[in-house]
């Protein structure tokens, strides 16, 4: 469907009609100085018969060419099929462990022994998905807190970059302050009503220069609302040389840190024993942090001005061409060959 930006730009197709009736004719004047001209070497024959020859009225190319420049100043599109918009839901920052101990394989994932960072992954690719209309940013941290993709709605962009974090990419440790001070600085400058952060870990604050409930207490007068999961198995058989034994893999998790952390900011502490329990917990989140259900319209718009536009250049040419007389002796010429064919 072809629309136009400023139609009203027609309304001026008549206006060479009206400078021409309406301002005086301009008398010529003969020239005080004659400069040497080609013209008196044309033969009255063969001028004549081209000027019978042409068969395009002097008035064509001109009007065309005044049609072709109003066609472009009216700015004509194309609009395209409706797209829905996502929403301006919630700022949603995901704060992921990536210390050396979320390679223990204590969870199962499709009866498979995993590590933690995988079914991390693998729950989290759905849970993206379902915050269509949310922006959504990624801390990962260990050693250190680094911002692996700041609050977009391009939520796939942000998937791949999650699903290429490896285990140490941060460094070993554990610097749960400094990931919540970076997710802090990173929702400052947005709306305080929808500031939220998902902090994932599976152990203790071993690392950073921010302690964890200082960070916490700053996300309180940010208005930042921080929801924290810890994450590991209760226990899991590991083989020995005196055969296999009972541990529990999640016993550098401190959990009272991270209720403390949650009950600060106005959030929940979740723990995740497993993929399922991991799942449950994000679906409560999804209860707990909606995201908005009026998607707002777009129509995308082609523009197409330049080709009225390139047809003005062309004509242009043409008389261009005309008024030197080449295009009427190429249709002589032409027409010439015919005859004689």
């Amino acid at each position: 469907m072809i629309d136009w930006h400023w139609p009203w730009a027609f309304y001026l197709l008549p206006l060479p009609l009206l400078i021409f009736w309406v301002l005086p004719k301009v008398k010529r004047q003969e020239a005080a100085l004659k400069v040497p001209s080609l013209s008196l070497w044309k033969t009255s024959t063969s001028s004549a018969q081209i000027q019978s020859d042409n068969a395009w009225p002097s008035f064509i190319l001109p009007a065309l060419l005044w049609f072709a420049l109003l066609t472009a100043l009216a700015r004509p599109h194309i609009l395209g099929e409706t797209v829905e918009l996502p929403t301006s839901g919630r700022d949603l920052m995901l704060a992921i462990d990536l210390s050396g101990s979320m390679d223990i394989e204590d969870m199962q994932w499709k009866g498979k022994p995993v590590n933690r960072l995988f079914t991390v992954k693998s729950v989290l690719n759905d849970f993206i998905s379902q915050r269509q209309g949310d922006r959504i940013g990624l801390v990962l941290f260990g050693t250190q807190a680094y911002l692996q993709a700041p609050l977009t709605f391009d939520w796939q962009t942000v998937r791949t970059l999650m699903n290429e974090a490896q285990i140490g990419l941060a460094g070993k440790s554990t610097a749960i302050g400094d990931a919540i001070g970076l997710t802090i600085k990173r929702l400052q400058s947005h709306p305080e009503q929808s500031r939220v952060v998902i902090l994932l870990t599976d152990g203790a604050n071993t690392s950073g220069e921010v302690d964890p409930l200082k960070a916490a207490e700053l996300a309180q007068q940010s208005n930042v609302k921080i929801y924290t999961i810890g994450l590991g198995a209760d226990s899991m058989e590991v083989s020995s040389f005196f055969g296999t034994r009972q541990v529990n893999p999640s016993r550098d998790l401190d959990e009272k840190s991270l209720q403390q952390i949650a009950e600060l900011t106005g959030g929940h502490y979740f723990r995740a024993k497993d993929s399922k329990d991991l799942e449950q917990i994000y679906d409560m989140i999804d209860q707990l942090e909606p995201t908005e259900k009026d998607p707002e319209i777009f129509r995308p718009q082609i523009n197409v001005y330049f080709w009225p536009l390139a047809a003005a250049l062309l004509i242009s040419f043409i008389m261009a061409l005309q008024s030197i007389g080449l295009f009427r002796n190429l249709t002589y010429f032409v027409n010439t060959k015919m005859r004689k064919l």
